[in-house]
């Protein structure tokens, strides 16, 4: 038991440390170029695509949380025994550090740096639209909801999006720490073949 939760709790630093580190570090090295930086979408596509490679990755060992926010909310859903929470959590949080303190040397060492600018977002001021702190905290919650309340194969719906089932798919499996192979990310999709 102990080797199956260091596992997990290993993929989940590495999974979230990816997701930082190549998400943000898109949005703070690449995408404030004029002209030829990745822009908002190429962050996006950042953000999903680390996502996407580490649930694959690493996603069949730990259910591929990367989040804190995700993992308190699965185990607040019933989808993710409080075993798992504080040792997912506190590896996610030192990831995150980790990787941000390396994305920080990076950044600082460009001439003419400003550090009360490193990835600065949020609201107000802080937001490329200048969207307000009540604004940008519905847009939080109905994100989440719709991540963690989508069609889900348990329930007999198999509406699910493609999208929607990658990240849950080995969730499903792995969160409560049993499954068979047939549960992993790809079979989880409603369209695979199932036998």
């Amino acid at each position: 038991m102990e080797n199956d939760m260091s596992r997990r709790v290993v993929a989940e630093f590495f999974g979230t440390f990816w997701l930082v580190f190549g998400g943000c570090g898109a949005a703070v090295l690449a995408a404030g170029f004029p002209g030829f930086g990745i822009g908002f979408l190429g962050v996006a596509f950042a953000f999903g695509l680390t996502v996407l490679t580490m649930a694959y990755a690493v996603g069949h060992i730990s259910g591929g949380h990367f989040n804190s926010a995700v993992t308190i909310g699965l185990w607040s859903a019933g989808r993710c025994p409080a075993r798992y929470v504080i040792p997912y959590i506190i590896a996610q949080v030192i990831a995150a550090i980790i990787a941000a303190a390396i994305l920080w040397i990076i950044a600082s060492s460009q001439p003419g740096w400003v550090p009360g600018r490193f990835a600065a977002n949020g609201y107000g001021d802080l937001s490329p639209g200048k969207y307000g702190l009540g604004g940008c905290f519905l847009m939080e919650v109905v994100m989440t909801l719709a991540v963690l309340v989508g069609p889900d194969r348990r329930r007999g719906d198999r509406r699910a999006a493609g999208s929607l089932d990658v990240r849950a798919g080995s969730h499903r499996r792995n969160c409560r720490g049993g499954g068979k192979a047939s549960d992993s990310l790809i079979s989880s999709h409603p369209l695979a073949e199932r036998s």
